[in-house]
């Protein structure tokens, strides 16, 4: 990780010996003993790259893109951007981080359904073009703000397995998914593919089955009205850590 330089962020690289806890124990300490009393953590990016690795090698085709809401520590989003992943980002001033750290606009989703004209405006001006919509409404603004986005039309899945749902607030049923398709096409927009997101905490591997199978569904439809649509998107939902039953690789 050549990228990294201690003036940009603090970081500690740990000497035989010591641990995670005896830095935390040492960084109590300092802030205890001071007048500023900041709150703060403390992540392990070497995690970071051995979940990165654990991904590429189940599944090898599939780009992962972080979602910059999860965590917008620049050590974390730098770390990944060096790995080579994408970046889901919700907001203009999510766009705005991802890009002052170098990456690339087309390394970029602008992941979020329901977005303010101003900053499809701005996305437009960075040079990001993939987009997520569910909406007609979403088409409209989008045809107005930035004719020529990539779009990704997002729908809903069953998510009743997941620890938190999120198909009662994004999401276009199948029906529906037609409708906006045509939509799109009497718009001249361009459709790129399809995402979905089974909720956070998914416990049922057959949930992705399903909403990939509903996903290829669209991709027909799309076919059918001459778009080329090449991009799936699958969400998130993984299991991250080691004390579920559901593991990472199972799914």
């Amino acid at each position: 990780m050549s990228n990294f330089s201690s003036e940009e962020f603090e970081f500690t690289f740990l000497d035989e010996g010591f641990t995670a806890k005896d830095i935390l124990d040492q960084k109590i300490n300092e802030v205890s003993s001071s007048d500023d009393k900041d709150a703060f953590y403390v992540a392990d990016l070497g995690d970071i790259v051995k979940k990165h690795m654990r991904w590429h090698k189940a599944l090898p085709r599939v780009t992962p893109f972080y979602a910059v809401k999860c965590n917008d520590s620049k050590a974390v989003v730098k770390t990944l951007a060096v790995l080579g992943a994408g970046f889901d980002c919700a907001s203009k001033t999510e766009i705005q981080l991802v890009q002052s750290i170098g990456v690339p606009p087309e390394r970029i989703i602008y992941a979020n359904p329901c977005k303010q004209v101003s900053q499809i405006k701005h996305a437009a001006s960075s040079g990001v073009q993939m987009m997520t919509f569910d909406s007609e409404v979403e088409l409209m603004k989008v045809a107005r703000a930035h004719p020529k986005a990539k779009l990704v039309l997002r729908i809903t899945t069953d998510d009743s397995k997941a620890v938190c749902r999120l198909s009662v607030k994004f999401g276009a049923t199948l029906k529906t998914s037609r409708l906006l398709l045509e939509r799109a096409k009497e718009l001249d927009l361009a459709i790129i593919g399809v995402s979905f997101h089974v909720g956070s905490g998914c416990t049922d591997p057959d949930t992705f089955v399903q909403a990939i199978s509903d996903a290829r569904c669209v991709f027909d439809m799309g076919a059918e009205l001459g778009f080329n649509m090449y991009l799936l998107d699958i969400g998130g939902g993984f299991p991250g850590s080691e004390d579920v039953k559901l593991k990472f690789e199972e799914v």
